[in-house]
């Protein structure tokens, strides 16, 4: 027995690595055939630069800022560019999560101001973003980062604060009233139901949240920055023509919103091992 159980853990760490490929090669697969097409494409049908370069092309010029990233004595405007949006994404991330989460706190506690600031909230989530960037650029200056951190900031409160209200307040009536019969104070019902009945909304939130913050820093940074903002880089690599370093600053900025949602998927799977979802994928 003792045997058949250690056969059986020694097993289970490469049986789920060939899960954790079968799970991935459909997006591979996908992933490989769009690229080949796109190449085929542009080679066949002799489709100009300025309408879509070659992923080869795309490819060189990535290679060639890597390169230069690495030397020592040279400098890449790619990177600095990317670290420089990193940052307003990052610091917007917070700034506007955390406010998000803390209204959401305050809201939840008190149900008339979670009625009246509801339909504010939906409707204030529905304002386009260009609409935010001339006013925070007027704001706080067209080149200081804490423009596109306040733009970020206000994208992301709205969603954070909408779903986590509904954690706080879509409880099971039935454990409320168990923790109320042993004179529970609203204290400790927040910290041992509430708020561990908000977390999947929280993180869910989150995840949407990390991809909406690099859009809003680079969307805007499109209306004005430094020079090393990807925004910036991207519009004047397209102005000059040279599109193929204008889509290296788009793959930057897609690793940036991958890289932001993985860390919310690894956070969320530390902070709740105890969730149904990855009970079953263990």
């Amino acid at each position: 027995m003792a045997e058949a159980a250690q056969d059986r853990n020694l097993q289970r760490p490469s049986n789920r690595v060939g899960e954790r490929l079968r799970y991935y090669l459909p997006t591979l697969a996908v992933a490989v055939g769009v690229l080949l097409v796109w190449e085929l494409g542009v080679r066949m049908f002799n489709i100009q630069q300025f309408l879509l370069p070659k992923p080869s092309a795309i490819l060189e010029a990535l290679v060639n800022e890597i390169r230069l990233f690495i030397t020592p004595g040279q400098g890449s405007i790619l990177f600095q560019a990317a670290g420089a949006t990193l940052w307003a994404a990052f610091g917007g991330f917070c700034l506007g999560c955390g406010a998000g989460v803390l209204v959401a706190l305050v809201t939840a506690r008190w149900t008339i101001i979670s009625e009246a600031a509801m339909p504010f909230a939906i409707a204030a989530n529905s304002v386009p973003i260009i609409a935010f960037a001339p006013i925070m650029n007027n704001w706080f200056g067209t080149t200081n980062p804490a423009s596109k951190m306040a733009i970020v900031a206000i994208i992301v409160f709205f969603p954070t604060m909408i779903n986590t209200v509904r954690g706080l307040t879509l409880i099971d009536a039935r454990q409320l009233e168990l923790m109320q019969s042993y004179a529970a104070t609203p204290i400790k019902i927040l910290l041992a139901l509430r708020i561990p009945n908000a977390l999947p909304y929280i993180f869910s939130a989150l995840r949407v949240a990390s991809s909406l913050s690099v859009i809003g820093a680079v969307v805007a940074e499109f209306f004005g920055g430094q020079r090393a903002m990807l925004g910036v880089f991207i519009t004047q690599e397209a102005a000059s023509f040279r599109f193929d370093r204008a889509w290296t600053g788009i793959i930057m900025a897609s690793l940036i919103g991958l890289s932001f949602y993985f860390v919310m998927l690894w956070l969320e799977r530390w902070l709740m091992p105890w969730h149904t979802t990855f009970r079953e994928t263990d």
